[in-house]
């Protein structure tokens, strides 16, 4: 029973480690990762779309789902004001199946 109890716990806490709940935070030495949202698609390193609900939430392929707390995200994000201050370029699409990496580099960022 125990081993069964430990293999889940491992399971669970690996699966939700890759999940991508973010919480946008007001204070960039709050955040995790820097971000700046660009004008063009062709501008960015990840393609983000904004689901509605958190078990639709990705695993670091740009499906976003925005959490009210930081307790529940596994990343938290600031929006800068300049591309030079970004660790990531992302560009919001309107269709799910848009989302993904354009710059594979930089998806460590988001583990």
């Amino acid at each position: 029973m125990m081993k069964f109890l430990t293999t889940f716990v491992l399971l669970f806490s690996f699966s939700t480690l890759h999940a991508q709940k973010i919480i946008s935070v007001d204070y960039e030495s709050r955040a995790d990762v820097k971000v700046f949202v660009v004008d063009y698609e062709s501008q960015a390193d990840l393609l983000v779309y904004k689901v509605d609900y958190e078990s639709r939430a990705g695993k670091n392929n740009g499906l976003w789902f925005f959490v009210e707390y930081e307790s529940q995200a596994d990343k938290k994000i600031f929006f800068v004001d300049y591309e030079s201050q970004a660790d990531l370029k992302i560009y919001f699409v309107d269709y799910e199946s848009r989302a993904d990496w354009k710059n594979k580099k930089k998806k460590d960022l988001m583990y």
